[in-house]
């Protein structure tokens, strides 16, 4: 096999199936992480360093500080000095001489310490990492314990398992930073729910609720202190073992199944004899195995070294004890693992919409949900309503992918994340990287990226055939003469990549048109000072009747909730001014237009839960104007509780932490919606009429969102609204005549601003 870089060749480690339960039709097999360069921790610095390359916190030619006393300093060394940059390893009088050797053969920098602090050789050594890398500027500290690159990094393990095996009923793994095990368990879980996970530990470590024992002698697994990677939710059961029953069977995996491997070897080696003795026929487990034993040749393989600890005097059993949690344990012992009743579970929001559906979210996450709702956000002071929502807020720059990863990695263990969403349209691609770096329910972030970038959608879905306006793509003014020339007049220009309507133009002729596209081209940044994409979308105009569908995916299957009439302003701006839910169509109309919807979003790559999809009737079909990849904003998800019973953003919600939604109608009735529109530009004075208008019959809400001595205007985009009635009756008439009646009977008055005189 043919590698252009060393870096490359890390990965697809050979599985083999192991001499254990083929006599009960149990499938054992190992995967031989050893057999990477250096060892396991290979994946997890190649992962590390180049995510860290990506985003710019480590540039190139940058020191790189790692603290580890094996398989990771191999690994931060490997790939690090295959990058060009300096590498500093700390690590503690433990380390063998055959990986001392090998960095200072690699060309580290190796500092070790001298002596444990209370805590232990880890605490020692961190301090010394922080002397280090307040020593070299600019230098880059992998964080193994704390960074969720590290469980990223093993993916790809998970899929060469699956690849390999298809089905899996157990996956066995040491437990040290938390990575390999959870990284993989998590993935396999993706795929494969019902897969037991399987975490081994070390007597004397602290992970599950053990006292620490510091003086242990065993290496690669079990630690002192909690990792923020480890995420024990994940795990089934857990099993300890002594230094004499680790050493005595990482000898058994050489002698039995000619593998030459260090103390987590074979601690995980023993584990697998045991679930092997106790598996149904035809189970099939799965053992990482991640260290070889050249560096254990002075330890494990000496007896020398078992002579000097007096290893033999210890107890080693044959069998593990079954133990209750709290239990302390001396010798091989395993017990059905379930994490602390008392363990805090965050749903994190990265930033919000600005409308009552936001705030609503984080509520619904507490007391619902029974999550701690965070809030990522770089401006608190742009939410009405935050503070009562006893959310937590963080802020940190919401538009750096790199920012958003730090401010999680400092506040949280992975364990205590439940999930990650967003109520804004600006932030769904934040979100979904997100929650694909912390393994977490989510979309593809390339099939939100797409949605979100109209121009990519309009391809993607020219490619699936779906239907949809012709259009053209312009970046440059001068190429607004052929766009209007294939999309013929009249045409609607618009920005490839903003929302809400915003700069959402009916053309009528040529000249219109180019200083329409020269309006957008000329803005650089949107609302939330993200840059934009400078990317202007000219579009045929399809003039027929509009309607949002409503869907909800699970696992790539999407269903329809329901679908959405909608009435918008005159040319030549396009601002929704009423929604009707569920829209009056007939049945072979409204199965169409899902249809149609459905293989739009087949065609994005959309997998979970909520889509806004909307649509034009045509005389040739529907035709599909764009998908937005979150709950619908503009108080649908309100009008589809009040009509049906099914809360759209509750389930949007459980969807982001692995729940399975309930899209079930409870009842059957119709809900719509006014919005309140400024008839002219100026001052709001006064709204006059708001108690009548509650008190029609059907009306569920009259809610003004400007005070008087505002400035508004005449709509242009979603954002010039100034308030809403809500209506819910059992049929679309009676709630269009509510809705009628209840703006008939509010005045808005506006006058002429300061000085307009």
């Amino acid at each position: 096999m043919l590698f252009d870089t060393l870096t490359d060749a890390i990965g697809r480690t050979p599985l083999v199936r192991l001499r254990l339960g083929a006599e009960r039709g149990v499938e054992v097999y190992a995967k031989l992480e050893l057999q990477n360069l250096f060892a396991m921790k290979d994946r997890v610095a190649r992962n590390i360093l180049l995510e860290a390359r990506a985003l710019g916190t480590l540039r190139p030619g940058a020191p790189v500080v790692e603290s580890s006393s094996g398989t990771m300093a191999l690994g931060v060394a490997l790939v690090g000095r295959s990058l060009g940059h300096e590498v500093h390893i700390v690590t503690d009088p433990r380390i063998d001489p055959v990986t001392l050797a090998k960095l200072r053969a690699l060309g580290c920098r190796v500092h070790v310490v001298e002596a444990m602090t209370s805590h232990g050789w880890q605490s020692a050594r961190l301090e010394r990492l922080a002397e280090l890398m307040a020593e070299l500027p600019g230098a880059f500290w992998p964080q193994q314990y704390t960074n969720p690159d590290n469980p990223g990094a093993y993916r790809g393990l998970a899929r060469e398992l699956l690849d390999s095996l298809g089905h899996i009923d157990t996956l066995v793994g040491a437990v040290g930073s938390g990575g390999s095990l959870c990284g993989t368990g998590r993935v396999l879980r993706e795929t494969l729910p019902d897969v037991r996970v399987v975490g081994v530990d070390c007597v004397g470590s602290a992970l599950f609720g053990q006292p620490d024992v510091p003086q242990r002698l065993q290496s690669g697994l079990g630690n002192s202190l909690l990792p923020k990677n480890l995420d024990r939710l994940l795990v089934d059961e857990v099993h300890w073992l002594n230094d004499h029953e680790a050493f005595a069977a990482t000898r058994d995996l050489a002698r039995e199944q000619q593998i030459f491997g260090g103390n987590t070897s074979g601690s995980v080696y023993r584990v697998l004899g045991d679930l092997a003795r106790r598996a149904e026929p035809g189970s099939r487990i799965v053992g990482i195995l991640p260290d070889r034993g050249d560096r254990y040749a002075d330890t494990v393989y000496s007896d020398d070294h078992w002579e000097e600890h007096a290893l033999h005097t210890l107890p080693a059993a044959d069998r593990p004890a079954v133990v209750t949690a709290g239990t302390a344990v001396t010798t091989w012992s395993r017990q059905t693992y379930r994490a602390p009743d008392d363990l805090r579970r965050h749903l994190v929001f990265v930033e919000s919409n600005t409308t009552g559906t936001g705030m609503l979210a984080l509520d619904l996450a507490r007391d619902t949900l029974g999550t701690e709702p965070v809030l990522l956000t770089g401006d608190p002071g742009r939410y009405r309503g935050l503070e009562a929502t006893g959310a937590e807020v963080i802020r940190c720059d919401t538009n750096s992918d790199a920012a958003l990863r730090a401010a999680l990695q400092d506040r949280f263990r992975r364990e205590e994340i439940a999930g990650v969403t967003t109520t804004s349209d600006f932030y769904v691609p934040a979100a979904a990287r997100l929650a694909r770096w912390l393994g977490l329910p989510g979309n593809p972030p390339e099939a939100v990226t797409a949605c979100r970038d109209k121009s990519a959608l309009r391809a993607l879905l020219r490619r699936a055939g779906v239907h949809q306006p012709r259009y053209a793509v312009v970046r440059e003014p001068g190429e607004v003469a052929a766009a209007v020339a294939r999309t013929g007049l009249p045409c609607v220009v618009k920005p490839a990549d903003d929302s809400g309507s915003v700069n959402v133009l009916l053309c009528t002729d040529e000249a219109q048109a180019r200083a329409q596209a020269e309006r957008i081209l000329a803005v650089t940044t949107n609302v939330r000072g993200m840059p934009t994409a400078r990317t202007v979308l000219v579009e045929e105009y399809l003039d027929g009747p509009e309607y949002s569908v409503e869907m909800f995916s699970q696992d790539g299957e999407a269903v329809c909730v329901g679908i959405t009439a909608k009435s918008v302003t005159g040319d030549p701006h396009f601002v929704e001014h009423r929604h009707l839910f569920p829209a009056p169509l007939p049945a072979a109309t409204a199965e169409r237009i899902t249809e149609t919807v459905m293989a739009a979003l087949d065609a994005a790559g959309i997998r979970l839960g909520a889509t806004h999809t909307e649509v034009k009737l045509t005389g040739s079909g529907p035709a599909v104007i764009e998908i937005n990849p979150r709950p619908a904003g503009g108080m649908i998800p309100e009008l589809v509780r009040l009509a049906s019973g099914v809360d759209l953003l509750e389930q949007q919600l459980k969807a982001a932490t692995g729940q399975a939604p309930d899209l079930k109608p409870g009842h059957g009735a119709h809900a719509g919606i006014q919005f309140l529109l400024a008839d002219a530009d100026g001052v709001l004075d006064a709204v006059d009429g708001v108690a009548r208008a509650r008190a029609v019959d059907g009306v569920e809400a009259v809610t003004v969102t400007v005070a008087p001595g505002a400035v508004v205007r005449r709509a242009r985009s979603a954002g010039d609204r100034v308030g809403h009635v809500i209506a819910c009756r059992p049929g679309p008439e009676q709630v269009t005549a509510a809705l009628d009646e209840a703006r008939d009977l509010l005045r808005l008055t506006v006058g002429e601003p300061a000085g307009a005189r």
